[in-house]
């Protein structure tokens, strides 16, 4: 993903690479990039049995990847915008459909790149098949014709399309897929802004939305999903907002960029062209090398250069500038195959609103018994539940203390113990994220703490 931290920088989520799964179901940028600005409520846990696997993606997904046969011709989507980095690619986007649940749940990826750079991951939109045989279109991505035709080969009306982030590398979806399907419903996220302008939502060409609300029974979907919403205080120029879904028969959690799984291998929407560029030896490779001599060699098509590209791609994602990108290896082992916050969420946003986002946690944890999480990039869907999910974010009784912690200590024993190994992040590759937060903190871009609620006494 692109995150788009309160005020405009590279998002850390992008996913792919499903798990399998075969469950039965019946007929289921505020910023000015990607956004990562929440709410919550403490209560009692109870934790899924322990495991001493933090999370789990496999290799294939339940059924296989398909694409159309349309071609490039239906991949065409001209997108040049998102100041001050417009998000490529420009002018051609592949879709791949995969179904995580059969018969039940679909996924539908793109390419997404950082502007002009050789940075690109994957951006999802999440479908759900619902009771009435309607479609809950979660997190619009470009509708080109390859898209809509692998959506209308599902077989059923979109009912609700739902923008579930203020983030601009989602919200400039909706407008024009909303426009294949007049008669769906638009949910869209509360408190939606933009930066450098706040516009409104007419502005992306979304009409008629109406607003998610926190724990709404009255939507179309409130028998079969439920939704929780984070809603932080101002963490600089605007607020964090994501809605969390949970789709009760598949057991599904449903998140925008709270948490990532990077996979080893990159998703099939990226291209070879785009892995291959990012392994070549260019100027970032040059300025993050530790002063070791960078050679100039051609770049060879073969899976090694496909994989030191998609490991440099992912570092720089996560940290934007990593300690070494001319050997990413030992960095990027250390990132993925786990479920973890991403660095610069973790940094620029969820640290400073750690209260809103530790109620927000533990009220998910408390009220659904996932066993699936599906985020918005990287890989999906990812074999975890609620011990997995609590151990990403460790990090927040360390910044909060032991007044705020409600779970039993067993319980916290061993969350602390896997989230010491969840949301580890490499010293050196998190020096430049730091040195930024400190500039963003010094210039006001960004807050150094926000109150969210009292401590207890």
């Amino acid at each position: 993903m692109v995150a788009a931290i309160t005020i405009s920088c590279p998002k850390s989520s992008f996913l792919q690479n499903p798990t399998s799964l075969k469950d039965p179901c019946s007929s289921f940028f505020g910023g000015s990039l990607k956004g990562v600005p929440f709410q919550l409520k403490p209560g009692n846990k109870r934790l899924d049995s322990f495991s001493l696997v933090v999370a789990a993606a496999s290799n294939t997904p339940t059924t296989t990847s398909t694409s159309s046969s349309s071609g490039g011709a239906g991949r065409f989507y001209l997108n040049f915008t998102g100041f001050p980095f417009p998000l490529g690619p420009f002018l051609n986007r592949r879709t791949i459909r995969t179904e995580a649940v059969k018969g039940c749940i679909w996924l539908f990826e793109q390419e997404q790149a950082l502007g002009f750079s050789s940075v690109s991951t994957n951006i999802r939109m999440t479908v759900i098949k619902l009771k009435s045989g309607g479609l809950w279109v979660h997190a619009p991505i470009a509708p080109t014709e390859e898209c809509i035709q692998l959506l209308k080969e599902l077989g059923a009306p979109v009912e609700c399309i739902v923008l579930p982030t203020f983030a601009y590398e989602h919200k400039i979806f909706v407008g024009p897929f909303s426009r294949k399907f007049p008669r769906a419903q638009i949910w869209v996220a509360p408190r939606q802004w933009s930066w450098p302008l706040n516009l409104p939502l007419e502005f992306f060409g979304i009409f008629r939305a109406k607003t998610l609300k926190d724990e709404d029974m009255s939507t179309p979907w409130a028998d079969e999903i439920e939704q929780k919403v984070l809603s932080s205080p101002e963490v600089g120029i605007g607020p964090y907002v994501e809605v969390a879904f949970y789709h009760k028969r598949s057991r599904s959690l449903l998140v925008t960029d709270a948490v990532i799984f990077v996979a080893r291998k990159p998703p099939e929407c990226i291209g070879k062209e785009s892995l291959l560029a990012s392994a070549k030896n260019g100027l970032a490779v040059k300025i993050l090398s530790k002063g070791k001599e960078v050679p100039q060699e051609p770049v060879v098509d073969n899976q090694m250069s496909r994989q030191k590209g998609w490991e440099r791609m992912v570092l720089q994602i996560l940290f934007l500038g990593p300690s070494n990108l001319l050997e990413p290896n030992a960095s990027f082992a250390q990132m993925s195959q786990k479920l973890i916050v991403s660095p610069i969420v973790k940094t620029l946003v969820f640290s400073k609103v750690p209260e809103k986002v530790r109620d927000w946690i533990d009220s998910i944890v408390r009220d659904w018994k996932f066993k699936r999480i599906i985020p918005a990039h990287f890989a999906a869907p990812i074999n975890a539940g609620r011990s997995e999910f609590l151990a990403a974010f460790a990090f927040l009784d360390e910044l909060l203390g032991e007044r705020y912690v409600t779970r039993p200590s067993l319980s916290l024993l061993f969350v602390s113990i896997m989230g010491k190994a969840a949301s580890y992040f490499p010293p050196d590759d998190m020096k430049t994220l730091s040195s930024l937060d400190q500039f963003l903190v010094s210039v006001g871009a960004v807050k150094k703490t926000v109150s969210g609620r009292k401590k207890a006494s």
